[in-house]
């Protein structure tokens, strides 16, 4: 059996802001910390401490403006160990034409965060971002579920995912949280065994290795993907978890590697 890895959600940020960044990021809540500095070559130390082959880099535009500056970064980190996702803010009136020059900076996807956008995952005002994603063959990896540093409005729930799904259904869209965070019985009413991507950084701290397991079984063996959301867990420790979570010798090798691979079009 491999022992190899893909970390689907990590973040991370320019050096000069990493520090003001996590700062102010750890403000937000009391519920969450930082394991690294929020830097690129700490993110590739630890990737090397703990067998990871590829992290991918989920950057959040909190205003359009941001839009450029992420997508220039992106580029620029881009390698065999790094792979980024760019972001566009839905308040963007050229949100779809950046979505084009995402595609064709040969970037492979977007992350989109409905907090810290302030958006409704189903609000037709976005199904126009949608479809420019749909049809460049882009990944959109979306926060899903509740999130720690905002009050509980629902913003991303199983049932919107599953309704945007249907309307868009050759969009490869990532649910991070193992479907939607703390909104577990509804992506067991919604989502599981549909062929929508499921990543499952803070599932098992909350849920434990058998209901996580029994979800990940229950679930398309095809869209099952790992990742820690690391700097804000602890890649290691992470990791080790989810070893720990006692899955099959062929879906435990697609859930931490051949699955993100195939998704991501890599080697």
């Amino acid at each position: 059996m491999s022992n190899r890895i893909i970390d689907f959600h990590t973040h991370a940020f320019p050096d000069a802001l990493a520090d003001r960044a996590i700062t102010q990021l750890l403000s937000e809540t009391d519920q969450v910390h930082s394991f690294l500095d929020g830097r690129v070559s700490s993110l590739i130390a630890s990737m090397d401490a703990n067998g990871v082959e590829t992290s991918v880099i989920c950057s959040i535009a909190t205003n359009p403006s941001q839009f450029e500056p992420i997508f220039r970064w992106s580029q620029q980190i881009a390698s065999d160990r790094i792979i980024p996702l760019a972001s566009v803010h839905p308040q963007d009136p050229a949100a779809v034409e950046h979505i084009h020059q995402i595609a064709q900076a040969g970037l492979k996807g977007v992350k989109m965060h409905p907090y810290y956008q302030d958006f409704y995952l189903d609000d037709p005002c976005l199904y126009p971002l949608f479809e420019a994603i749909q049809e460049e063959g882009l990944l959109l990896t979306m926060h899903t579920g509740y999130d720690f540093a905002f009050e509980r409005i629902d913003r991303a729930t199983p049932k919107q995912i599953s309704d945007v799904v249907e309307r868009f259904p050759e969009m490869k869209l990532v649910t991070t949280h193992l479907g939607a965070w703390q909104q577990w019985d509804d992506v067991q009413r919604y989502l599981l065994g549909k062929p929508i991507y499921m990543e499952t950084s803070f599932s098992v701290e909350y849920l434990g290795h058998e209901r996580v397991r029994q979800m990940l079984l229950d679930h398309s063996p095809e869209h099952i993907l790992f990742g820690t959301d690391s700097p804000w867990t602890d890649q290691g420790a992470t990791i080790a978890a989810h070893k720990n979570i006692d899955l099959p010798d062929e879906i435990r090798e697609k859930y931490f590697f051949k699955n993100a691979l195939k998704t991501l079009g890599l080697r």
